[in-house]
């Protein structure tokens, strides 16, 4: 069999080679991945602004059919090879059903990779009504929330080094013809060996999302997920932006988070969480899951990191919300009593 190195691309020596530098190392991807850009340009219609389907940071996404399967391709700037390397090096390294698949990559006068095509955008389309298509139903909302709990749960618990995403967000969960999430865009993703607590960091990532200890001090762990992750859950239930203007606050802006926890304080949090559900939904949804969900949210964005749930008993906490087996708690070992009360309501 012919060895994968042998057969590989080093590509700090490539992109080195184009007088670009680069400070990560050990990245080889198998040669049958590259792509021309030529090909690529000819796929996306030269890059046209009919093709394209997102914008971020640090480049643009268009939509092409590639050798016969549809795709997503991110031209990104030359100066950015660091982001490039890094998502390219967990995308090569992580592969699981709810992370975003490598199809390949280009480092011809663009840095270009190339992932599968998602047919329903990005989870933030659908919550803002930018989608074109209907609200996503309540059931929808916790399979997705499911989906990508998974994903995280992947990389923080079962690749050594644990990776970190460091910007978990609505756009960055992708949605299949079928409504199933994946976990996108591993530019920002950091190694953190496994048992090693914190460590600090350059501060990169999206406010609103951020939990204290990183926005304050650059310290990063996997809780800094967790938490970004139950921002989202904020978001599944309301719909609405992480940091954005609500009608009902007379103090003009106020953060989803702390929305949510003047809430969820209230000895009886039902009547006024009723408020804050995405008004698309209308009465189709069942409040119990709702402040179920809630509750987890809350967990997941708890001010003291240690005390936030891992992602694993995140996945349990929801599998067992979809389920509706009625045993609402969290068994982890990592977890302490006072969540495990918080989690179940009490």
């Amino acid at each position: 069999m012919e060895n994968k190195i042998d057969s590989g691309i080093s590509l700090e020596k490539k992109l080195a080679s184009g007088g670009i530098s680069s400070k990560l190392t050990g990245i080889t991807v198998d040669k049958s991945l590259e792509f021309s850009y030529n090909e690529l340009a000819e796929a996306t219609g030269n890059f046209s602004l009919a093709n394209k389907i997102g914008q971020g940071g640090f480049g643009s996404v268009y939509y092409a059919e590639l050798r016969g399967e549809k795709v997503a391709v991110k031209k990104m700037d030359m100066q950015a090879s660091k982001v490039f390397l890094a998502e390219l090096k967990v995308l090569t390294n992580v592969h699981h059903l709810n992370l975003v698949r490598l199809i390949g990559y280009s480092v011809e006068s663009s840095l270009i990779i190339v992932y599968e095509f998602m047919e329903n955008g990005n989870l933030c389309q659908h919550l803002r009504g930018f989608s074109g298509k209907g609200p996503l139903s309540w059931s929808s909302r916790l399979q997705i929330a499911l989906d990508s709990a998974r994903g995280l749960e992947y990389i923080h618990e079962h690749t050594n080094p644990a990776y970190i995403h460091r910007d978990i967000k609505s756009p960055n969960i992708l949605l299949d013809k079928n409504l199933r999430a994946k976990v996108a865009d591993f530019g920002l993703t950091k190694l953190v060996e496994v048992g090693t607590g914190s460590l600090q960091t350059q501060l990169v990532g999206t406010f609103g999302y951020m939990p204290p200890e990183y926005a304050q001090y650059g310290e990063v762990s996997t809780k800094i997920d967790v938490y970004a992750f139950g921002v989202v859950l904020y978001e599944l239930i309301s719909a609405r932006e992480a940091i954005g203007k609500s009608g009902e606050i007379s103090t003009g802006t106020l953060g989803i988070v702390a929305m949510f926890e003047d809430v969820m304080n209230q000895p009886d949090p039902s009547t006024d969480l009723h408020k804050l559900v995405d008004p698309r939904l209308g009465e189709d949804y069942p409040i119990d899951s709702v402040c179920k969900l809630a509750q987890l949210a809350k967990a997941c964005t708890l001010q003291n990191h240690v005390q936030r749930p891992s992602m694993r008993s995140v996945v349990v906490s929801l599998m067992t919300l979809i389920s509706g087996t009625g045993n609402w708690y969290v068994s982890s070992s990592d977890e302490n009593q006072d969540l495990v009360n918080l989690m179940s309501g009490r």
